[in-house]
């Protein structure tokens, strides 16, 4: 089976991830990014807009009969599961109510656009799904596919453009291979050689920053040069044995049914509360408070009580072994997260498409759920302001849910 594209780490993960090596990663990805932004044409980055819709459509043309498919994620079973007529998606079981009339609508439009290859996208609308609204006094087209809500100006050319759409996709993935099983994912989606259709609006997801306001500005690129210069100071700091050490305590953890007692739940539970400033004390009493009520706490007999006791406090002694590395692993995240907050607020000056989430008080302008950082090597990782997004996600009404 060949890669396929369903999940994306954080940034600031890449060293829990892929240990010293993520952890230059991340950091050369901050570099590339802020030479991006510079106006750096040998940037060895490129970025895209991670759009908020649903479901994920996977179609273009089976590679051995050359037929037109559409399919869910389900296309990587071990038995492929995909669709190549609209009476196969009515007699399906796989999907159903609201995800089969958008199987339906996707199926009968996409089918008409020139395909050569394999794409993979998020669905924005179908025509049911827009509304006219007024914000701020311009009326607008709105849809809501997920947690955001899109909006463009009516009488503009997006706008119109939107407006005689039967459905809108965005396109970020293309799949290349001999068979179904044999896909492998590549970031990034040519659309030209689709076509037009004035049926459906469709859209890569590379990030377009055609009017320059994106870029940083002087008092920004200074900020971001120095902390930097403190990304670099604490990952220096970083010994790879410890870290390797770190990263078999946690994977111990998670071997003994206790992921909440791992430190990406620690990190986790910091963001669900608009936080992100890991420490080293912190994460101790995360560990010692989750293990004590959760670990031993249900468990009833004491001969096991007292062994996962023992265990736990093996692994505190471990962890307390570690300071010096704790701290500077939490200096180091808090500091990619600083730096990537930099960066998210210059690419979030320039968008074609407003966005929103519509609350109990009525809707308020947010940013994009953010973006997608490539490097040269096909290498892609989340920018994504986790504070805001968790924020959006516990306050915002959803329309449906994928």
């Amino acid at each position: 089976m060949g890669a396929k594209n369903l999940h994306l780490e954080h940034v600031e993960d890449e060293i829990l991830n892929q240990g010293i090596d993520g952890g230059r990663g991340a950091v050369y990805f901050l570099l590339g990014l802020r030479d991006m932004l510079k106006g750096n044409s040998k940037s060895r980055v490129n970025m895209t807009v991670k759009w908020d819709g649903a479901p994920a459509f996977f179609c273009g043309l089976h590679p051995e009969t050359k037929q037109f498919f559409i399919a869910k994620k389900s296309l990587f079973n071990k038995t492929p599961l995909y669709y190549t007529s609209e009476d196969e998606i009515k007699k399906s079981s796989d999907i159903g109510g609201d995800l089969k009339d958008k199987f339906l609508i996707g199926f009968k439009y996409l089918s008409r656009l020139s395909w050569n290859t394999i794409l993979q996208g998020d669905l924005m609308f179908t025509d049911s799904d827009k509304k006219e609204e007024t914000i701020d006094g311009m009326k607008c087209i709105t849809f809501q596919p997920n947690t955001i809500k899109y909006a463009v100006q009516k009488d503009s050319e997006l706008g119109k453009t939107i407006g005689d759409a039967k459905m809108g996709i965005v396109f970020h993935t293309t799949y290349t291979g001999g068979t179904i099983e044999d896909l492998s994912a590549s970031f990034g989606a040519n659309i030209s050689s689709l076509g037009h259709n004035r049926d459906v609006w469709i859209d890569d997801a590379k990030y377009k920053d055609e009017s320059g306001s994106s870029s940083m500005t002087a008092k920004e690129s200074v900020e971001l040069t120095k902390v930097l210069t403190d990304v670099g100071k604490q990952f220096h700091l970083i010994k790879k044995k410890d870290l390797d050490t770190f990263r078999k305590i946690q994977d111990t953890v998670a071997a003994k049914s206790a992921a909440g007692a791992s430190y990406k739940t620690y990190t986790n539970g910091l963001i669900r509360g608009n936080s992100f400033k890991p420490t080293y004390e912190g994460y101790i009493t995360h560990f010692e408070s989750y293990w004590t009520d959760k670990v031993v706490g249900k468990v009833k007999q004491e001969k096991t009580k007292q062994m996962k006791r023992e265990i736990g406090e093996q692994v505190l002694r471990e962890l307390r072994s570690l300071k010096n590395f704790l701290i500077a692993l939490t200096k180091f995240q808090e500091k990619i997260v600083e730096a990537k907050s930099i960066i998210i607020n210059s690419l979030n000056r320039i968008k074609s498409i407003g966005t929103f989430v519509e609350t109990d008080k009525g809707l308020k302008a947010v940013n994009p759920e953010g973006y997608v950082c490539i490097d040269i090597n096909g290498k892609a990782v989340k920018f994504v302001d986790r504070l805001e997004f968790s924020q959006n996600n516990f306050t915002a009404t959803k329309n449906w849910s994928k």
